[in-house]
């Protein structure tokens, strides 16, 4: 059974906790799949700050940030423990990067973290730290990962989740099983080719030279925690999953294996 030390996961729409979509089977599958972590820690997009904040609490609960979907999703919850020895430890290694940080008491976690972990493991039983997406760019949140890769070296049973969209244009938005436009599969599988040849350099400057990057991604917080989870990887990255969403929202999966020494 193989054990990563990060994981890039599209979470798409809020609907995902509840659809007949690909990328709810592949989450589904992803926990009995992988090596159980004995705690993760979860960068979203949809809790984001000037800095690195880190929650600690002892239990969480799920925060319904959106509105307008199916009375359904608002009865989900997600009550897992929190970690504070953890919680230290991150926020020590995120100050020592000389990155700032804080600590939050707020127990609610957004449907970035909670849908994909609903999924992978629906007992709500293994322990997390969320920690915040900054307004910095892709190189401030790689040195992120970074930041965090001493504690996944350190510890065999962490996991670094960076939750997102690997494409994110609400805009150009279809009804849920449509066809992925050229447009979004070009960008795909760009950021594909970059992130299994391990090429920083590139990727940091996606928004140069990725095609249809600005289409993809009006506004890039949804692909941020895909650098934090490559800085705390270090490496090639293995495509786990493929699949697209309302058109063109991507729904691809990467994880980064854990040094075969460990």
């Amino acid at each position: 059974m193989p054990r990563y030390r990060s994981l890039f996961l599209s979470h798409g729409a809020p609907t995902l906790a509840t659809s007949q979509h690909p990328a709810n089977a592949f989450l589904r599958s992803l926990g009995r799949d992988i090596e159980r972590p004995r705690a993760v820690i979860v960068v979203s997009p949809h809790w984001m700050t000037r800095g690195y904040p880190v929650k600690q609490a002892d239990r969480y609960r799920a925060w319904h940030d959106f509105n307008g979907f199916p009375a359904d999703l608002y009865q989900l919850q997600y009550p897992a423990p929190g970690d504070a020895a953890l919680a230290d430890r991150v926020q020590a290694a995120i100050s020592a990067a000389g990155l700032p940080t804080a600590r939050d008491s707020d127990p609610q976690i957004d449907h970035g973290v909670w849908v994909p972990l609903l999924l992978i493991w629906p007992e709500a039983d293994v322990p997390l730290v969320q920690v915040s997406v900054s307004t910095g760019d892709a190189a401030a949140h790689w040195a992120l990962g970074e930041a965090l890769k001493p504690l996944l070296d350190a510890d065999d049973g962490l996991l670094l989740i960076g939750s997102g969209s690997l494409v994110h244009n609400l805009r150009e938005i279809e009804p849920e099983f449509s066809p992925a436009p050229d447009w979004s599969r070009a960008f795909d599988g760009w950021i594909s080719e970059r992130l299994i040849a391990a090429d920083r350099a590139a990727l940091v400057d996606y928004r140069r030279q990725a095609p249809n990057a600005a289409r993809a991604h009006p506004t890039d917080d949804h692909l941020m925690p895909l650098f934090t989870a490559a800085g705390g990887g270090g490496g090639p990255a293995t495509k786990l999953h493929e699949s697209f969403s309302y058109g063109g929202l991507s729904m691809s999966a990467y994880g980064w294996p854990a040094n075969p020494a460990h």
